[in-house]
């Protein structure tokens, strides 16, 4: 009897879209770099994403110089994944951001993009919840072609769709859009000699100075 009210209280208390929407990649990661957080002699920029974020971080750093501390909140979790809420409390909760440029959508495959819409309002929420005074930019998700480049992936489609319904919501709230599936999407060479997902030296030149231009316009 005891096991059963122990399942019983489980099963009740655990979010129902946890147990059945939350669907694993291979491998789950997330980079977090916090620059000089207790510092307040200069804006902090906050910026939330995936691998793209990632890689464009150093050039976004370089290119805004001594004018702002630029961190970073990068994972695989795509909206509708619990764990999600839980990496960006994690940051937004206990530090202060002045510009937070944000981005969702390339990662969770098995996810789909009804999905997507059903939790993108929630991510929007939690993020002005906890940084109410932050100047907000949303980053499109980037195109995928094939690695030799011939074709796009099976995912192409999808992102587009999950750009779409972002952008519904984004444009609602007044929300600046940065667009870099438009930049990549017009300059494939930008992902040739790779993987087709993540661009090239100089991608990563152009879509990072592309971000570091919007946002040095809020600091």
């Amino acid at each position: 009897m005891k096991q059963l009210i122990l399942l019983f209280i489980a099963c009740v208390c655990t979010p129902a879209f946890a147990q059945k929407e939350a669907v694993y990649e291979h491998i789950e990661w997330t980079n977090n770099w916090l620059e000089s957080a207790g510092k307040t002699d200069k804006p902090h920029v906050l910026m939330i994403g995936n691998s793209i974020a990632m890689g464009c971080y150093p050039i976004v750093k370089e290119a805004l110089g001594d004018n702002a501390y630029v961190s970073r909140l990068c994972n695989s979790k795509c909206i509708g994944d619990p764990a999600l809420w839980d990496d960006l409390k994690l940051v937004l909760k206990y530090h202060r951001f002045d510009v937070i440029q944000f981005n969702n959508g390339l990662h969770g495959y098995g996810h789909s993009e009804e999905t997507y819409e059903k939790y993108f309002p929630k991510y929007l929420k939690l993020i002005k919840k906890y940084q109410p005074q932050a100047k907000l930019i949303w980053v499109t998700s980037t195109p995928t072609w094939t690695p030799d480049m011939k074709q796009h992936t099976d995912y192409f489609e999808r992102t587009k769709i999950r750009n779409k319904i972002a952008l519904k919501y984004i444009i609602k709230a007044g929300i600046e859009v940065n667009d870099i599936w438009s930049t990549a999407l017009a300059h494939p060479e930008y992902f040739e000699g790779g993987d087709g997902v993540h661009p090239n030296k100089d991608g990563w030149k152009a879509l990072g100075s592309q971000e570091a231009a919007v946002i040095e316009k809020y600091l």
